[in-house]
């Protein structure tokens, strides 16, 4: 039986539950103590594997296709066929009683449990033949499709930004702020690497002479690097909105981590922005429904917010440089380069799609350290994780 629920538990996997090793484990001990009657066994394994109500309708089509009916209609069968109750024996030449030489035949729940194991049904070893890696393999609305909390993260992380609607975003939403602690988490470790740097033995040996010799205390010559600041430009206008939204908060957990960070958004103006409660709050008027000028936005941070860039300064923009065929302003874009330590674009457009129309990435790309295509939420995260 432990084989049954481990294998059991490989197909839940499969259709989108998130189970882990520990409640395997509370599984196979609650079906121990609670016993293997099938009603039973499916709401201790209901109860030990089962973590959101909403995924108790691919629990039970699993657990269906995992113990087939077929098992308890041989239990009735033999009830029936035994006829004389649990008291009732048998011989081999048809002598013996219940105090008899004869040998006592078996009562029909010792004969089930000698019986070999119900083949699973194709439809079940297909099910636990899928992994969640294997998701990757399809398309995200497929994906979409699929039960479970782990399958639509896949779907959300594969889903290109221009097919989100509302409630994408609003999922996306919970899985931006984990990656955001994860990248928070990263930059640490990161830290942590660079502060420790090569070993000095010189100060090693002399700080050895108060623990007799032993160097229980290494010591390294890399001095604690300066945190550099960060300077986040986004693009609210329609086409790219989405992407800018979840960057943002993607952001948002590892701000604390730069000495400083500044983060705004833009339509035709710049306008300073917080991340409260996964949502972006302007700090200042901002037209949603302006016409895009990504020139005039750095005529005002060169003119304005100038005392922002500074040499060990990350400037970070995101957009797809459609301009309205307004003057680009690539030579202010090329003074601002100089002025900051590095500066990343994130186009959240296809690649087949720049320069085209009124896109004049062109015309900014040469004057950037890095562009990088972003066209859905998994390339995003990879690119922020890059730039950074």
């Amino acid at each position: 039986m432990r084989a049954r629920i481990l294998a059991f538990v490989q197909t839940l996997r499969a259709g989108g539950l998130d189970v882990s090793v520990a409640e395997t484990m509370d599984a196979v001990r609650g079906v121990a103590a609670a016993g293997v009657e099938r009603e039973v066994l499916r709401e201790s394994l209901a109860a030990c594997l089962v973590k959101d109500e909403a995924d108790r309708p691919t629990f039970d089509r699993l657990f269906d296709a995992a113990f087939p009916l077929v098992g308890v209609e041989r239990r009735a069968g033999a009830r029936r066929a035994a006829g004389g109750g649990v008291g009732a024996v048998a011989t081999a030449g048809g002598r013996g009683t219940a105090g008899g030489r004869g040998r006592p035949r078996e009562e029909p729940a010792e004969a089930e449990r000698r019986r070999p194991a119900p083949a699973r049904p194709p439809s079940a070893s297909r099910e636990t033949a899928r992994t969640p890696q294997g998701l990757e393999d399809r398309s995200p609305r497929d994906a979409a499709r699929r039960p479970g909390r782990v399958a639509r993260r896949l779907a959300l992380m594969r889903l290109p930004f221009d097919e989100f609607t509302a409630r994408d975003v609003q999922e996306a939403r919970d899985v931006v702020r984990e990656l955001g602690r994860r990248l928070r988490a990263r930059l640490s470790r990161r830290e942590r690497s660079m502060r420790r740097g090569r070993v000095d033995f010189r100060r090693t040996i002399r700080a050895s002479m108060s623990s007799g010799g032993v160097p229980a205390r290494p010591r390294f010559r890399a001095r604690r690097p300066a945190r550099p600041e960060l300077v986040a430009l986004c693009d609210l206008s329609g086409s790219v909105a989405a992407a800018s939204e979840l960057m943002l908060g993607l952001i948002a957990p590892a701000a604390d981590w730069f000495r400083r960070a500044h983060l705004f958004v833009y339509v035709d103006r710049l306008c300073a922005v917080s991340i409260e409660d996964g949502h972006v709050a302007p700090g200042g008027p901002l037209d949603l429904h302006a016409r895009s000028d990504f020139g005039r936005v750095l005529e005002e941070l060169w003119g304005g917010r100038r005392d922002l860039l500074g040499r060990s300064t990350l400037l970070l923009v995101l957009g797809d440089a459609r301009n309205n065929r307004r003057p680009p302003r690539a030579d202010l874009l090329r003074a601002v380069h100089d002025r900051v330590a590095r500066l990343v674009w994130l186009v959240p457009e296809p690649r087949a799609r720049w320069d085209t129309g009124d896109s004049v990435l062109s015309r900014y790309a040469p004057v950037c350290d890095a562009v990088l295509e972003c066209v859905d939420l998994a390339a995003l995260a990879a690119a922020v994780r890059q730039a950074l």
